[in-house]
């Protein structure tokens, strides 16, 4: 199972590394790219760890909802406020560039199984928040990219004046929600050794979302307002597996009696 899935999230992090490192088209279809290979791993993992089953039904409850929701919001303006997309990201359905639904793919099953690692109650609180604190990085980078703005984002966080609140509130809003169609649609998924991809793959996410923002991206307020907010996440999960990994240490050198 692990080499196919680091695999993938090695990939993704490689097309990640070169995103600040190109401009123009090239960035625009290395963004479709890198979301293709992170939603890959996390299908793969969901299938290699949990049956194609699993895999399916968290790629529909995702991907599908994903749609879904885009979709109303940029017909309507709920939940997330007016706004639209640019067209710079490739074919669309029902005015949702087809990419976005599985960005929501490529973030939701980590969070979910980021969750799993840190509580054993309030799990679809913590996975909702785990998700939707990373769009305080996602957002300003993708309006900041010029793929979609809000018609009025005001009021907006000190720092990010293109992204309104109302965003940020729909995208906790929807998380939630998604995570407990989650809860109720898959078997109980406790930790395991097996997902060490997907928590890899979401400290890489928060480590090289904070950096890019501050170093290559100009968004100072969004690497500031996203570093918290996903390192109440992030944070925790890097102290746990690193306690953990040391107890391991220990326990290894221990000699049988």
């Amino acid at each position: 199972m692990s080499k196919p899935v680091w695999g993938l999230v090695g990939l993704a992090v490689l097309a990640q590394i070169g995103y600040p490192l190109v401009t123009g088209a090239t960035r625009d279809a290395l963004t479709v790219v890198t979301v293709v290979l992170c939603s890959a791993a996390a299908v793969a993992h969901a299938a290699a760890t949990q049956g194609a089953r699993t895999a399916a039904t968290m790629l529909l409850v995702t991907a599908g909802g994903g749609l879904l929701v885009e979709a109303v919001g940029t017909a309507t303006g709920v939940p997330f406020g007016t706004y639209a997309y640019a067209g710079s990201l490739g074919p669309s359905l029902l005015g949702v560039p087809l990419v976005i639904p599985f960005a929501w793919t490529m973030m939701a099953w980590p969070a979910w199984l980021v969750a799993g690692r840190l509580v054993r109650r309030g799990r679809i609180l913590v996975a909702g928040w785990a998700l939707a604190s990373w769009d305080l990085f996602l957002d300003p980078q993708m309006v900041a990219a010029g793929h979609w703005r809000w018609s009025d984002p005001a009021p907006g966080l000190p720092g990010v004046p293109d992204v309104p609140l109302t965003n940020y509130a729909g995208w906790t809003v929807v998380a939630v929600a998604m995570m407990a169609v989650l809860a109720a649609a898959l078997p109980r998924i406790e930790p395991a050794g097996t997902d060490a991809p997907m928590y890899a793959f979401y400290l890489w996410t928060y480590a090289s979302s904070a950096l890019a923002h501050l170093a290559f991206f100009g968004l100072p307020g969004s690497a500031l307002w996203g570093g918290v907010a996903m390192g109440t996440v992030a944070l925790p999960l890097a102290a746990t597996l690193a306690l953990a990994a040391t107890l391991g240490q220990r326990n290894q050198l221990k000699v049988p009696a």
